[in-house]
């Protein structure tokens, strides 16, 4: 690192999306590509972004370059739903939604009543998000206070972005996994009052699923987004047809799932509902109406057999959506393997997922659908300078398919259909390299 650590500079291969657009067909106009760039940080802001050449007479002596001349550098992957207490129960056997709550989400979940477990999970799981290259996320915690406190704490070690909440589920669970609709209103006040802007933490009120809230519980989650507005909603949506059915026999006076949020006070702008899959004309109309946004969950979403997302008509609806790996339902970390199943998921509907596309919902669409485009999501000066560097060859197989690839949009598809993991060659947060992998030093 450079000998004035409040300052980073990175030379290398750039390539972000400008800005926010509103059809997949603009987002080529805004792609940003520079083949010897260098980006500036300080204070984990970006300071200067541009071409080397113009670049680096802004560097005195001191400023220690890290050069990646052979990788690509691209704004740092957001995950808009995950769960950190499944991320040991990632690959659970047989089961659709309902019953796989009951038989595996559940139990794993009771032990994160003890404190030292939870923080063991927690650190876990932000290291394992440092290295598949997701510098932000939108997480589900447990019904556990504690388990809220673990993760902030893990993801403060790195100063990193997180947006997270104690999970509010009190009925239809296991009475050690249950809360009341008084003691989840009073934990998530407190817990607001005690992480959310504090450093890079965010709140976020997290009843897991309609069926598992009482209407009077759902009031109380209301009353909490009533009385701190710039808080987030992180909850379950239309994922699966039977949970569909079970919540429309649960709260047969609302018109439709998505209503029962929205009578609760619980859409808006830094509303998120992961899934979405079954989503009804009106639902689609409401998502627009209250500017909320959708986790689309492609891993998640075969494994668990709920169906196909449609994910051209967030465009044609103007609806916000990013991406999710909706671990542990979701068979991966990384955004690279999720991207080759979405690629799969708009396939079996006739459509198409270009790269650029890709790129989009990984990075700054990602960040609008979090309300978070002003911070995140691509190079631009004053930006929070969290970025990946990408090693598009790190098996043979990728290698030589990236001897063929024609341009930087060819380069880009090959990696998210064949990447992971190993081509996370390092992740930077806030202007500060928190991972770098660790080099193989035997030839072939």
């Amino acid at each position: 690192m450079s000998s004035n650590s409040a300052v980073t500079a990175i030379r290398g291969r750039f390539l972000d999306i400008q800005n926010i657009v509103s059809q997949a067909a603009q987002i080529t106009e805004q792609v940003r590509y520079i083949e010897d760039g260098l980006l500036i940080t300080e204070q984990g802001k970006i300071t200067w972004f541009g071409s080397w050449e113009q670049g680096k007479n802004n560097l005195d002596d001191t400023i220690q370059v890290d050069h990646y001349p052979e990788q690509l550098i691209v704004p740092g992957f957001i995950d808009t739903h995950i769960h950190f207490p499944q991320t040991e129960m990632v690959g659970a056997y047989g089961e659709q939604l309902l019953e796989w709550l009951n038989t595996y989400t559940f139990p794993t979940e009771m032990q994160f009543q003890d404190k030292n477990y939870a923080d063991q999970i927690a650190k876990f799981f932000v290291n394992e998000l440092l290295k598949n290259g997701t510098t932000t996320a939108l997480v589900f915690c447990t019904v556990h206070p504690q388990s809220v406190d673990a993760l902030f704490e893990a993801a403060e070690q790195h100063q990193m972005r997180l947006i997270a909440g104690k999970v509010m589920m009190d009925r239809h669970a296991p009475e050690q996994l249950t809360d009341t609709a008084e003691s989840a209103y009073n934990d998530s006040k407190a817990l607001i009052e005690k992480w959310h802007g504090k450093g890079r933490n965010l709140y976020a009120i997290t009843p897991r699923f309609a069926p598992t809230s009482t209407p009077e519980q759902l009031e109380r989650a209301g009353q909490l987004k009533a009385e701190y507005p710039d808080v987030y909603v992180h909850t379950h949506l239309s994922e699966n047809k039977n949970e569909i059915a079970w919540v429309k026999d649960l709260f047969p006076e609302q018109k439709s799932y998505l209503d029962v949020y929205h009578h609760y006070g619980l859409t808006g702008e830094r509303s998120v509902f992961a899934h979405c899959v079954h989503l009804e004309d009106a639902e689609w109309q409401c998502m627009h109406d209250t500017d909320s946004a959708i986790a689309f969950c492609p891993t998640s979403n075969l494994f668990l057999g709920s169906g196909l997302f449609p994910l051209k008509k967030t465009w044609e609806q103007q609806v916000k959506v990013g991406l999710g790996t909706d671990i542990g339902a979701g068979t991966a970390f990384c955004q690279l393997q999720t991207l080759n199943e979405a690629y799969k998921v708009q396939q079996l509907q006739g459509d198409k997922l270009s790269a650029f596309e890709s790129l989009y919902h990984a990075t700054i669409g990602g960040a609008k659908a979090l309300h978070l485009d002003d911070k995140l999501g691509n190079f631009n000066i004053g930006k929070e300078a969290d970025f990946v560097v990408l090693n598009l060859k790190a098996t043979a197989l990728q290698a030589l398919r990236q001897q063929r690839a024609r341009n930087i949009e060819d380069a880009l598809f090959a990696l998210f259909t064949m990447g992971d993991d190993r081509n996370i060659q390092a992740t930077y947060i806030f202007g500060r390299k928190v991972y770098e992998q660790e080099t193989n030093e035997k030839t072939a």
